[in-house]
């Protein structure tokens, strides 16, 4: 039996920004939390859709083509090929779904990216 845990409880608990960790995996996708604030990188992931749900806080996803604004308990799914930035103006928590196959700041390399290793840190 797998083991209940809360996403809220993980991403509260982070002490670190913009360091996403795996907290459960669903078949080629992980389940990652992460507290951020800032601004991350403009980046984008050719062949993976990439979903955030707002846990606490607030957060701003920018895209070429305009920005979604979302507020606790809503997602939002960036599609494969995207350009995307998310910027959170106060400290913000979230849980990701993605691809195992996807990078953390997907087509670019930034002081703020993660390898999947630092991702796969015990909690």
């Amino acid at each position: 039996m797998s083991n209940v845990i809360s996403p809220k409880q993980v991403a509260a608990s982070l002490s670190e920004h913009w360091s996403p960790r795996v907290v459960a995996e669903v078949d080629d996708s992980y389940i990652k939390v992460a507290k951020i604030n800032g601004s991350l990188a403009w980046h984008s992931h050719d062949n993976e859709d990439e979903l955030f749900l707002v846990l606490k806080g607030h957060l701003r996803i920018e895209m070429e083509q305009g920005s979604v604004e979302l507020s606790e308990g809503e997602m939002y799914v960036v599609p494969k090929g995207v350009r995307h930035n998310p910027v959170a103006e106060q400290e913000c928590h979230v849980m990701l779904i993605e691809r195992k196959s996807t990078l953390h700041t997907g087509d670019v390399v930034t002081e703020k990216t993660r390898s999947l290793a630092e991702q796969l840190r015990p909690v």
